[in-house]
């Protein structure tokens, strides 16, 4: 068994098993995490509502330093809840609508 993988056997006498995939579920782990924050919600409201915008505008409208609105906006990115598009000096961010349906399918799966 390597690191990034757990077995488990279904019965004790049974020879089939779950395997679990761990760095996946670590993976998975952080992409609800990213979500899972009150001014990363904040953040993503407020993109919404905007349709695209930049940092500049983000940090001034919650009343943020630079780099804490880009620090959360790097997570937001990794985990691929939004979007960056460059228009000569400026990078505007709009909001991953597929990655946001995804979470709900998987959330939803969840709970079911």
């Amino acid at each position: 068994m390597n690191n990034y993988m757990l077995t488990l056997n279904t019965a004790p006498d049974s020879a089939s098993a779950l395997k679990v995939d761990l760095l996946n579920v670590k993976k998975a782990s952080l992409v609800l995490r990213a979500i899972n924050h009150k001014l990363r919600q904040q953040i993503l409201k407020l993109i919404d509502e905007s349709g695209k915008i930049t940092v500049t505008e983000i940090y001034v409208k919650l009343r943020l330093e630079q780099s804490v609105a880009s620090q959360h906006l790097a997570i937001l990115r990794k985990a691929g809840f939004v979007n960056t598009e460059r228009d000569g000096k400026f990078i505007y961010y709009t909001i991953n609508t597929a990655r946001i349906e995804e979470l709900n399918q998987f959330v939803e799966s969840l709970l079911n």
